[in-house]
């Protein structure tokens, strides 16, 4: 399970909740979509835009009460197979390789506007967009601008990544 979301507050007196996606898939909170949170399932009956956010009622949560236990719930989503999307689940753990050369591992998936980017435990960044192939969870191929990875030498932290 993937964390999607979270309930960040009750709205109103009927049970509707504020809920902030931590995904960018916004079928994840259409009707009739099951989330999944540490107490059990919650089944969206409506949503709406509303700020940063969304205004989701859920078959399980009838009044204001019930949306007040649920402030702060995680919300977990099965993963979409979707052959065109890169997810971060198969992103962190992976070795990246440039050409022949083992760069390190991802640790983090980093937001960024023109394009998320990768960050190794080498300390190197790489942006997502430089991806050519990918093994979940194993292995990403890249193919970066020269002189992407000898930045890194240029601040004389001594490591030899050659």
């Amino acid at each position: 399970m993937l964390e999607v979301g979270r309930i960040t507050r009750p709205h109103g007196v009927r049970g509707d909740v504020n809920v902030l996606l931590t995904s960018n898939r916004t079928e994840r909170v259409a009707p009739g979509s099951v989330l999944h949170t540490a107490d059990g399932v919650l089944t969206v009956m409506s949503s709406r835009p509303h700020k940063s956010g969304y205004i989701v009622t859920f078959a399980e949560c009838r009044d204001r009460d019930a949306a007040e236990a649920l402030r702060g719930t995680v919300l977990l989503g099965e993963p979409i197979e979707d052959p065109d999307e890169l997810w971060v689940h198969e992103l962190v753990g992976a070795m990246v390789v440039d050409g022949d050369v083992e760069r390190g591992r991802v640790v983090q998936v980093l937001d960024n506007p023109a394009s998320d980017i990768l960050e190794l435990d080498s300390g190197a960044l790489v942006p997502v967009q430089f991806v050519v192939s990918l093994v979940p969870g194993e292995r990403i191929d890249v193919e970066v601008p020269d002189g992407l990875f000898t930045l890194d030498d240029a601040r004389g932290d001594g490591r030899d990544d050659e």
